[in-house]
Order: C-alpha cells, then sequence, then structure tokens
C-alpha cells in the first residue's frame, strides 16, 4: 500500500528534525518520478520549471493551474511533495489563508509563502504585512489538521534587496509567526548561510543551490542546513540540453543528440504506474 498523506506528512517533518536532505525539485510527474526512482526522500516543486514547461514566465501562472500541478505530483509519487505556493495568490491575509487552505487540500506535505511583491519600485512587503500573511497560513493549516509544515521565505536576494540582516529579520517575524522552516533564497557564502542558521535556530533552514562554484551539499549541512533544495536549476539544466539539441537540428547538425536519454531506458521507468491514490 502506498503511504497515506497523513503518512507522507509525518515522514516529512521528521526529516527536518536532523541531518541534512536534498530536496529535489521535478517540473513534471515524469521528472517527479524520476527523482522518486533515485531515492530522494521527498520533493519539492518549482513555480519558474512549472511555468516553462506551460510556456509561461515565472510567477505568470495562476493559483487553479498550480493547485491542479501540485494534486498531480502528489498523486504521482509516493513521496511528500513541498509546494512552491509563490506569494500565497492572495493580496490580503484572509486571502492567503483561503488559498493555502486549498493547496492543503491537495495533499502536499509543506509549502512555502513568499514576501515579494513583484514591483521593482517596492519589491517586499512590509515585515509586519508579511508576518501576518504567515500567520494566516499558519492558522489555515492548523485549522485542517495542522500537519503539513509552512516555509517562510525572504526574497531580498532575489527581489533585488540583498541585505542580510533585513532578510534575517524577516526571518524570524516569520518563525513567530509560526513558520515552521526558513529559506532566504539566494544566500550564497558560509558567512550569510551561517548568520541564517543561528538567527533562526532551532528552526531548520532551507538553502538553495544549484549554481556552479558555490557551496556544496556536505558544506551546506557542516554549517546547520536542514534542507537543501535547486529551485528551477534541475529545469533550467533539461531546457539547456534541450536548447542546445535544438539550435544544432536548426543548423544542420545533430551532435545534440550525443547525451540523450535513451528511449527504451524512459519507457522502463515511466512505463511503471504512477503511484495509486493516497488513501
Amino acid at each position: 500500500m502506498p503511504p497515506s498523506i497523513s503518512e507522507k506528512r509525518a515522514a516529512f517533518r521528521a526529516l527536518h528534525r536532523s541531518g541534512c536532505f536534498v530536496l529535489p525539485n521535478p517540473w513534471d510527474i515524469g521528472s517527479a518520478l524520476f527523482l522518486q526512482h533515485l531515492g530522494f526522500k521527498a520533493l519539492a516543486s518549482t513555480s519558474s520549471g512549472l511555468a516553462w514547461s506551460t510556456g509561461h514566465a515565472d510567477n505568470a501562472l495562476p493559483r487553479d493551474a498550480v493547485l491542479a500541478h501540485l494534486r498531480e505530483l502528489v498523486r504521482a509519487t509516493s513521496l511528500p511533495v513541498n509546494a512552491d505556493f509563490e506569494n500565497g495568490f492572495g493580496a490580503t491575509p484572509g486571502e492567503v489563508a483561503e488559498n493555502v487552505a486549498l493547496a492543503v487540500e491537495t495533499g502536499v506535505a509543506g509549502l512555502s509563502i513568499e514576501d515579494s511583491t513583484g514591483d521593482p519600485a517596492a519589491p517586499l512587503l512590509p515585515i509586519e504585512t508579511a508576518a501576518h500573511r504567515i500567520a494566516a497560513a499558519r492558522q489555515a493549516i492548523d485549522a485542517a489538521g495542522g500537519e503539513t509544515l509552512l516555509v517562510g521565505r525572504a526574497e531580498n536576494f532575489f527581489a533585488g534587496s540583498p541585505d542580510l540582516d533585513d532578510a534575517i529579520a524577516r526571518l524570524r517575524a516569520y518563525a513567530e509567526a509560526g513558520a515552521d522552516c526558513l529559506y532566504a533564497p539566494g544566500i550564497q557564502t558560509a558567512q550569510q548561510v551561517r548568520a541564517v542558521v543561528q538567527a533562526v535556530a532551532p528552526r531548520p533552514v532551507n538553502l538553495l543551490l544549484g549554481a556552479p562554484g558555490g557551496l556544496s551539499i556536505d558544506e551546506a549541512a557542516r554549517l546547520g542546513v536542514r534542507r537543501v533544495s535547486v529551485g528551477g536549476a534541475l529545469a533550467r539544466a533539461a531546457w539547456g540540453g534541450f536548447m542546445r539539441a535544438a539550435r544544432g537540428l536548426a543548423e544542420g547538425r545533430l551532435e545534440g543528440f550525443a547525451q540523450a536519454a535513451a528511449g527504451s531506458e524512459l519507457n522502463a521507468l515511466l512505463g511503471r504506474n504512477a503511484a495509486p491514490p493516497p488513501r
């Protein structure tokens, strides 16, 4: 029997209690099933990878499309799924709470809420406003049983405001508002990571990796990071291979297919039925 939603959520929470685990980001069912095949313990969605696969830019998909995607991922794999739930798709804490409740119904084991606005003139919500949104998400999760893990994201380094002190202040506020795990995507140095880990301890920290030449997973673990995700990096890697092959084809060359996966391997892997619906 496949694990139930509650069992997935319990397993996901257990992963956050000690050590450091890798949380890779599939963008569709096939990539999710391959990551499960490789033995990863949990998965996380990627807003950018999903958007690109549907012909859109990141953060351009509507809420219902994201919910449908999350539902598909949860049903397809026996692993816990953490949702990249962007900014909660709501302008007010009440709307965020309503949408988080819908996300919880998809069966995700965790979800993150961002504090960016999309407005270059004011890229981040005021801390108090953002914390109220985290508190609203917390209330929605608790009303549904409290099993889903809540991640608070400080988007300073992605939103063009790379102020570490402000990011830490935000993460602390989100922890006080009920976030179980904290995340400041874009921090890169050991000093930055150590500062964030120490500032929000004992709550676990997620670190975004995926750029060559940066910290390794082992280094992140030594710094106290509890989980490592790669955002859209796997999707970008896949797009990179596709674009190189397609450009070569447009120029009459076929060498871009030299490292293509074998159809027989893909059929053997994906010919297996996806995980049955959780009970």
